[in-house]
């Protein structure tokens, strides 16, 4: 398992931009990652499996392919509705952009980004699971968890 970074960036006035940059090595065959990813079933497997973070997603328009609408609640009771813009089945490729909210746009821009980096000593004993030892994780949740009480305010 292998975590190589997140970005998250949000613009405003003009643009409204989330990014999010993040890899993670699964050793299963991306074809069948994909039928997981490609799909509506993540909507279905995050509300299972993710039920402190996901309270529901809710299909609005489309069946997961490119122009589908889908809005996301959290736990926290915050909310954002996303159109998913590409969803390449060739490539295993799927885009999003989050859709305004009403009438309401942020008055400021912020950029969060996390980045973690790590280098292990081929001489560590424990060097063959060190990638089991760092994780970006809390990182993550705590930028999610930061930006959503930041945009409750």
């Amino acid at each position: 398992m292998e975590h190589r970074g997140l970005s998250s960036s949000h613009r405003c006035r003009t643009f409204e931009f989330f990014e999010f940059w993040h890899e993670l090595e699964a050793e299963v065959p991306a074809s069948e990652a994909w039928e997981l990813f490609g799909t509506l079933a993540l909507a279905r497997f995050v509300e299972q499996q993710l039920p402190d973070m996901i309270e529901k997603v809710q299909v609005i328009h489309g069946d997961g392919g490119a122009g589908t609408i889908i809005h996301i609640k959290f736990a926290s009771g915050v909310g954002h509705t996303e159109k998913f813009t590409k969803a390449d089945n060739e490539t295993r490729a799927k885009e999003a952009e989050e859709l305004p909210a009403g009438d309401s746009q942020p008055s400021c821009c912020c950029i969060i980004k996390t980045r973690v980096e790590y280098d292990v000593k081929e001489e560590t004993t424990d060097a063959p699971n060190a990638s089991s030892l760092v994780s970006i994780e809390p990182f993550v949740t705590i930028a999610e968890a930061a930006k959503i009480h930041l945009m409750k305010k």
